[in-house]
């Protein structure tokens, strides 16, 4: 089974609750991978005791102009749709920043001056715990395209770890690099917290999930501040509420040392228990 932690907006508390919950089903006796996604800015690695086990370079494919036979035509540049590629009278010039590794230059291109050629985007590093398996994608600093790292890293764990219950720690938003961490996954939970700004990014979310078609619910953060307008919109829409995690201080104080919560707070083991039933009766 394939699970994404999501959410509509950043710091809504993804990290803390994929991790906790990798460690607590592998507590169980589950075998489980947690792999983060958020490879402009990975974070799950400071919650964990693990050793790096593999690292291996991710590569992006991009167009590399070659002008022997080149005529200039122009074909490439009128067919990339994201501005990655100029004629100019005397050369082709390609951004490698503003590919989509997408071929459409290369494939059209009549005289076959385009070859595709690989460019370092990141890494992909795994580590081992002695709980569970972990992954992340790390993009390189300057690399503005996630979506082809996170690919390569579901890729990597669908591979390596295909009998393990998949955890995947997706980066916050709507956009595309969240569309392709949960495009696969057989259920999407999204966390939110009780405020007007938690709302209005889980209906942006929740959107999302239904144009992709995916099974999803809902984990409400820092239960108890706010309001219950993210209650009365999930009741109105028919979303299940899998969970609500209670606001606390000592939650804060824990996770800022990097230190797994529910081994000393009961009432988030017990929201825990709550997502671990609701996901086995959804397999």
């Amino acid at each position: 089974m394939k699970i994404t932690i999501a959410s509509g907006k950043g710091g809504t508390g993804k990290t803390t609750l994929s991790t906790n919950l990798a460690s607590y089903l592998a507590k169980m006796g589950k075998k489980v991978v947690l792999a983060d996604l958020d490879v402009e800015e990975p974070n799950s690695l400071l919650f964990l005791k693990a050793e790096l086990k593999n690292e291996m370079v991710a590569y992006k494919k991009i167009p590399k102009w070659e002008s022997e036979n080149c005529t200039l035509c122009g074909e490439c540049a009128k067919n990339c749709n994201f501005n990655a590629i100029v004629a100019l009278p005397s050369e082709i010039l390609v951004f490698p920043e503003l590919c989509h590794s997408c071929y459409a230059c290369s494939e059209l291109c009549p005289t076959d001056s385009l070859p595709m050629s690989d460019k370092q985007m990141g890494y992909i590093r795994e580590y081992k715990s002695k709980e569970f398996g972990f992954v992340e994608g790390r993009l390189d600093l300057g690399e503005e395209m996630a979506v082809p790292l996170i690919s390569q890293t579901i890729e990597y764990v669908s591979k390596n770890y295909m009998d393990s219950l998949k955890i995947f720690d997706a980066p916050p938003g709507t956009s595309c690099p969240v569309i392709e961490a949960t495009k696969e996954s057989d259920f999407v939970l999204l966390v939110t917290e009780p405020t007007i700004f938690g709302l209005n990014d889980l209906i942006l979310a929740v959107e999302t999930m239904r144009v992709l078609g995916k099974n999803f619910g809902v984990a409400i953060n820092r239960y108890g501040i706010g309001d219950n307008r993210v209650e009365e919109y999930c009741k109105k829409e028919g979303i299940d509420i899998v969970a609500k995690i209670n606001n606390d201080k000592e939650v804060a104080k824990l996770y800022s040392k990097g230190e797994f919560i529910y081994p000393k707070i009961k009432h988030f083991k017990d929201s825990l228990d709550e997502i671990v039933s609701f996901l086995e009766g959804a397999q």
